[in-house]
């Protein structure tokens, strides 16, 4: 996620001295940006010297976007439009065997929250879309053709709202929605919202919608296995999360794959023996947005970065964990 400077220069990544010292980029070393966006954390890692970036984007508009970047790398950025959960094709495809780091912003990105046609966000009204490769089903289709049930549970599971069947219940209620507004108003009337009151309540909701239709947390959990098989040892993994489910995933997973896993006891044996080699060593504490950052962006508020080092150990199978 990133944030549109004053001057309405480039957009600057959340995090973005954090992410690169993390990663430690140097002369010759190939690494991949997993979540493309405006080009922050490709063009700061180029900077620095890198041999080589990947980026990989779903949105078409992100790697249109980004020709121009490419155009100016003298050959150094190779832009992807794919999925990062598919970098290890997508990098084989490309000759690339392994890479020294990779890095992934989780999330919807300021270009596309700030933008209404896109639907993601309902400060400014637009299309019911959020659909991150503008492909697919989209919000309004889901919203208007879905069971009450099934609304409910997404609501519920991915955006923590305790008051999920009531919105559901009301969305049903209202139907068709096609625009942004609508579905905020329905949603703040649902809950007897207030102007006066702290949080807007459609904020749970739009989050909880857009993960199910774009699959984030399966796509998150798909990246970090892929990030395990095409990191060379010694590379690092830098990961920046803007809510507790997306952190839950990389924190878990990191946790498995450095074998940090509890000690058995005589009602649950030892498990630790079973699991294979640590694939992953910690580097640093998860890391916050200082001050600073939050004063130029209120968004870097729940940002959290998490980064790890490869180790000479295999990549774990696909559904191993300890």
């Amino acid at each position: 996620m990133s944030v549109p400077t004053a001057s309405g220069a480039p957009h600057i990544p959340v995090l973005l001295a954090e992410v690169i010292a993390g990663l430690t980029p140097s002369a010759g070393e190939t690494h991949v940006d997993g979540t493309f966006g405006a080009g922050g954390y490709t063009r700061a890692i180029l900077q620095k010297g890198a041999a080589h970036v990947y980026a990989f984007d779903r949105d078409p508009q992100a790697i249109e976007e980004g020709e121009a970047l490419a155009a100016s790398s003298g050959g150094r950025l190779t832009l992807v439009p794919e999925r990062f959960s598919r970098m290890r094709q997508a990098l084989a495809d490309r000759g690339v065997e392994a890479v020294d780091g990779v890095t992934l912003d989780i999330g919807v990105s300021s270009m596309q929250l700030d933008r209404p046609e896109r639907g993601f966000s309902f400060q400014a009204d637009g299309p019911l879309d959020m659909r991150m490769a503008s492909e697919g089903e989209s919000a309004a289709d889901f919203l208007n053709h879905a069971p009450e049930e099934d609304i409910a549970d997404v609501i519920y599971h991915y955006g923590e709202e305790p008051k999920s069947r009531r919105i559901a219940r009301a969305i049903v209620a209202a139907r068709p929605l096609t625009r942004t507004g609508e579905l905020a108003e329905v949603i703040r009337k649902a809950v007897g919202w207030k102007p006066h009151m702290k949080k807007d309540p459609a904020t749970r909701t739009f989050q909880a919608i857009r993960i199910h239709l774009n699959e984030e947390l399966q796509e998150l959990e798909g990246g970090l296995e892929a990030a395990e098989q095409v990191l060379a040892p010694g590379g690092r993994l830098a990961v920046v999360t803007f809510h507790s489910l997306e952190d839950r995933v990389v924190k878990r997973f990191l946790k498995e794959r450095s074998g940090d896993v509890p000690a058995g006891s005589r009602h649950l044996p030892a498990q630790a023996s079973r699991a294979p080699a640590p694939s992953f060593e910690a580097v640093a504490k998860p890391v916050r947005a200082g001050e600073h950052e939050l004063n130029l962006n209120p968004r870097a508020r729940s940002a959290t970065l998490r980064v790890a080092r490869r180790t000479s150990a295999s990549a774990w199978k696909e559904g191993v964990s300890a």
